[in-house]
């Protein structure tokens, strides 16, 4: 058997601390992967590539609208703080004191950082790595290799920031079920996430669609760390998926502000944490996919031709704003505190928004069909 690579770890790989999170990745840092978002976007529609096999220009949002991400953490870090308590307390409560968390690169990993602060309130260091999975593709097996060589897989759980449609919950269920059948490890598919309001996953902080402050930006918000690629060219047998550090962005990023501005909210709102983790223990949590079902109503009625250009909630829109072709943007309420930066990208990239009042999620991000 062969030996796995050993992860990554900042300050060499990423702005986060060495302590925080091990990068289950390969470094592309070298390697030019940035293509322009209008003939990616092209590409991947026309399956002459996939999504993951390259990446976005990272898009740099004006003074405006950093400011505005400012005043976003500012006046939502105590909900995320809760948020947080929430979640980890659930997982420490029903999956046991000593699970290592694993973090879906990368919306997932300053979730899973700001879970390992909050286990520190009880003395527990939990182990914690960055993981890579591509819809589509899987999850990383050489990372999930890793992660069995050194843990029991049963304690492994997996961390993302915020549930869509669910696509990510499927595929993280339906790969770790095909690593079992192939006569792997055995790791528990159950995700937790911040935000659940596509009821995908029965762990989580909340499930209300609300405004988490990491999707604001990019790297410049998740350690300097570009998404995830899967590129056969670069890629070879035995290898974690790859990822860039973007260490030329480092006078922009915010990525540490935001852990220290939540985590600083922990203390006032462990109380409420106690009672709500309680109430939520004792509710029905089985996911009911009720998000996936919106998302196909309105695929048909926008005569959209796949759900994979119907992205819902307010960490997807952003995304869809960030690093995908727009073609309009549905919102619930257009006087949302929490889609006032959805609305400001809307507005920079000139992009059509649409009030749909019976929506189910705050918003959704609509992708441009290029045929």
């Amino acid at each position: 058997m062969t030996s796995c690579p050993p992860p990554l770890y900042g300050p060499q790989f990423g702005s986060y601390a060495a302590d925080e999170v091990a990068w289950l990745m390969t470094d592309l840092s070298h390697v030019d992967l940035e293509a322009d978002v209008v003939q990616r976007e092209r590409a991947i529609q026309a399956g002459t590539a996939h999504y993951a096999e390259s990446l976005p220009v990272e898009y740099q949002p004006d003074a405006a609208y950093r400011a505005l991400f400012d005043e976003v953490l500012a006046t939502t870090a105590a909900r995320l703080a809760h948020a947080v308590g929430v979640v980890t307390e659930i997982v420490l409560a029903e999956r046991g004191q000593d699970v290592v968390l694993a973090s879906l690169a990368r919306a997932g990993t300053p979730i899973g950082i700001l879970m390992r602060r909050w286990a520190l309130r009880h003395g527990l260091s939990l182990p914690h790595y960055a993981v890579s999975i591509v819809r589509d593709r899987g999850i990383d097996r050489v990372a999930l290799d890793h992660l069995a060589r050194h843990h029991d897989p049963a304690s492994v759980v997996f961390v993302d920031g915020w549930t869509g449609k669910g696509a990510i919950a499927r595929e993280l269920a339906a790969a770790l079920d095909d690593v079992a059948a192939a006569g792997g490890p055995r790791f528990d598919p159950d995700l937790a996430v911040l935000a659940d309001p596509g009821h995908c996953v029965s762990t989580f902080g909340t499930r209300a669609d609300f405004l988490i402050a990491s999707a604001c930006l990019n790297s410049t918000v998740s350690g300097l760390v570009s998404r995830t690629v899967l590129n056969d060219r670069l890629i070879g047998e035995g290898q974690f998926h790859g990822a860039k550090f973007y260490a030329d962005l480092a006078a922009v990023d915010v990525s540490n502000r935001l852990l220290d501005t939540v985590s600083g909210q922990f203390d006032a709102v462990a109380p409420d944490v106690e009672a709500d983790v309680v109430r939520v223990r004792g509710s029905d949590r089985a996911p009911t996919w009720v998000g996936w079902t919106a998302v196909e109503q309105v695929r048909q009625r926008y005569g959209i031709t796949s759900v994979n250009f119907v992205k819902p909630g307010v960490g997807e829109t952003t995304r869809v704003l960030l690093r995908r072709v727009p073609w309009r943007i549905l919102v619930r309420d257009r006087n949302s505190a929490d889609l006032r930066h959805i609305l400001a990208l809307a507005a920079d990239r000139g992009v059509e928004v649409e009030v749909v009042p019976d929506l189910p999620y705050a918003c959704m991000g609509l992708i441009k069909e290029l045929r």
